[in-house]
């Protein structure tokens, strides 16, 4: 089968585990080059040697913090010397703190706000400045149906994804001119992932009062579909908005949510 993204050259952040992981995997597949960007260093040398392993396309592994925006610079320079260009903007570094607005510590929220949302306005940022001058490119935010819909007990996430959405409409209508799409993908909940597994179903249990398993079943339950969303579910629609196929698509966050959300 012929590949979508033959020889394009991506960036994917918070690549070292998880979704992040996942995706970093399906570009190449699609036949990418890939730099995978991580605060975790190790873990995104892991996946890079991985893709070369695995997928046969040479990968490069950096450590970066998006939340500082001399080191998401950086990132786009050390890609654009290594493979020559940059045409995939995937941003994906994220963080989830929850927890009752009143006792909610304004330094953990603000946390949560850096990391989504001016992590992601860093690396469209300097996505665009090489874009611009490429006549194309495709900046990829990945959201939340949190961006869609008020989350409980959720409200730095929430605030963070609605805002995501405001810059990838307003990013879309300031460089199209240049060629390049801005867009958003809105996953569901991803029960199975380390965020999950390691943090989420701890949170909630205790903010809701459930055990565990009574919060797996209960997200699932709110699924018309009836299951969780899964990395090869939102990898696809990434792989198709990173591709030529969706060149007439821009300004959209595209809900991977099995129906849950359908705004």
């Amino acid at each position: 089968m012929e590949k979508l993204l033959t020889d394009k050259v991506a960036i994917v952040t918070g690549g070292a585990r998880g979704l992040g992981e996942a995706l970093s995997l399906r570009l190449a597949e699609e036949g990418a080059y890939v730099t995978v960007a991580d605060i975790d260093l190790e873990g995104a040398g892991r996946v890079a040697e991985s893709i070369v392993e695995k997928k046969g396309r040479k990968s490069l592994p950096l450590g970066v913090d998006v939340t500082l925006e001399e080191q998401v610079a950086a990132m786009v320079d050390r890609t654009i010397e290594t493979f020559g260009r940059l045409d995939i903007m995937i941003s994906n570094a994220g963080i989830l703190i929850s927890g009752d607005v009143e006792i909610f510590e304004s330094p953990r929220w603000q946390a949560v706000i850096q990391v989504n949302l001016v992590g992601y306005f860093h690396c469209a940022k300097h996505a665009a400045r090489v874009m611009k001058k490429q006549k194309s490119g495709k900046i990829i935010q990945i959201n939340s149906k949190s961006g869609k819909k008020g989350s409980y007990r959720n409200s730095a996430y929430a605030a963070s994804k609605f805002g995501g959405i405001g810059l990838t409409q307003s990013l879309a209508l300031e460089l199209a001119e240049y060629g390049i799409c801005v867009n958003a993908v809105c996953p569901g909940n991803l029960l199975d992932s380390p965020l999950w597994v390691d943090s989420l179903f701890d949170q909630y249990a205790r903010n809701q009062g459930l055990s565990k398993e009574e919060i797996r079943q209960k997200y699932i339950d709110q699924v018309p579909l009836g299951r969780a969303c899964t990395y090869e579910d939102v990898g696809n629609v990434v792989a198709f908005l990173a591709s030529e196929s969706s060149n007439y698509m821009t300004g959209q966050a595209i809900n991977v949510t099995g129906g849950q959300e359908m705004s």
